[in-house]
């Protein structure tokens, strides 16, 4: 009796708040190859920007003003668990992505990206890593492992996705800060970079700049815009990742160490006011965009299925995107985009910011909204 006693305070002290439960009305959508019930799980979120699955099935869940949550699939929401780094909640900064480390089971270690202040006290900012161990009740042994150079005052273009190679390497994706958008095409800086390092923070020794003068030697690949999408190939290992275009030109792209992805000397894209950024969609020596959408859906997150529960989805590339709350499809032959469909654009009715495959191989998707929903998607029975 005693045993039950403490297990049942555990569960109030983390879920006593009572946030988010809701009904899980089902609504059944068509689509091209499956019949699909989309349910809300928890309606209650403020503002969720990443999430991630732990062993045990349960979902830790950031609010970008700098709130991590851990939320069951019954849609009980926690309270706050602490020793979350302090965030720059403004603008597009906040509280962002979460990546649980593949040896969770041995290291229990969680890692979390964020818009970071200046340490020193200056106005500037920028995206930053934190790597630390999930408790019952939080995170303890909180230790900065990245920290994007330099700090700048911009309230936009974190990028911020964290994905782990098979190598066991960490991917941190970034954004150009937006008014500093000629940073991308230089390697002293990580504006609009794609960042590779080690669990601990360190810098593998065979990224490409790696002793290059004037260089970073984090920097992976560059001339990205807002990379906030990435994934990595189940069967080839690659890193694809997928990013804002300003008024057009949302590109997914596979970036290879040392490369240059174009942005801003070239661009599907204008500005938001219509003015040209760019007149050219390639430049000598810059990488074309594999695949690229005009006018924008304004991407967020992606996945390639490779679960059981949508058996003609397998294999298939799902980009979550913020315009039209929808999911594009990409039916992929290797490498080749072959046919998009839009997906559940009318079944959601919010942003969606992160999209991830859950253990029981259904799909999830959580919405940027101040009443941030968590969604699932089944097969319709």
């Amino acid at each position: 009796m005693l045993r039950k006693l403490v297990a049942l305070a555990v569960t109030a002290a983390l879920f006593g708040s009572g946030l988010g439960s809701t009904d899980a009305l089902a609504e059944t959508v068509s689509t091209e190859r499956h019949k699909v019930t989309v349910s809300t799980l928890a309606d209650k979120l403020e503002k969720p920007w990443g999430m991630a699955f732990l062993p045990a099935g349960d979902l830790l869940i950031t609010e970008k003003s700098g709130t991590l949550r851990r939320v069951t699939l019954s849609g009980d929401i926690s309270s706050p668990l602490s020793g979350v780094p302090a965030v720059v909640d403004r603008s597009q900064g906040g509280l962002l992505d979460i990546a649980v480390d593949p040896n969770f089971g041995d290291n229990q270690y969680v890692y979390l990206s964020y818009s970071e202040a200046d340490p020193q006290g200056g106005e500037g900012n920028s995206t930053a890593v934190m790597r630390a161990k999930l408790t019952a009740n939080g995170l303890t042994n909180g230790k900065v492992i990245f920290r994007g150079a330099p700090k700048y005052k911009s309230g936009a273009h974190f990028g911020s996705r964290l994905v782990f190679a098979p190598d066991g390497h960490l991917f941190i994706t970034l954004g150009d800060r937006y008014s500093a958008m000629n940073d991308a095409q230089t390697l002293d800086n990580h504006h609009g970079k794609v960042v590779r390092i080690k669990p601990d923070g360190s810098v593998p020794s065979d990224n490409p700049f790696v002793g290059k003068q004037g260089a970073l030697p984090e920097i992976w690949s560059f001339g990205h815009r807002n990379v906030q999408g990435a994934a990595i190939h189940p069967t080839t290992g690659k890193l694809w990742t997928v990013e804002h275009g300003p008024k057009g030109g949302d590109e997914i792209n596979i970036p290879e160490a040392g490369h240059n992805y174009g942005w801003p000397e070239a661009t599907y894209g204008v500005d938001y006011d219509g003015s040209i950024i760019s007149d050219k969609t390639h430049v000598e020596g810059t990488v074309q965009p594999h695949y690229y959408w005009v006018p924008s859906i304004a991407t967020s997150n992606m996945i390639f299925y490779t679960g059981d529960k949508f058996p003609a989805w397998k294999g298939d590339l799902l980009v979550a995107a913020l315009k039209g709350s929808q999911v594009a499809r990409l039916d992929l032959d290797g490498d080749r985009v072959m046919h998009e469909e839009t997906l559940f654009e009318e079944a959601v009715t919010q942003r969606i910011r992160d999209i991830e495959q859950g253990p029981d191989g259904y799909i999830y998707l959580i919405t940027d909204d101040r009443n941030g929903q968590l969604i699932q998607i089944k097969p319709a029975q």
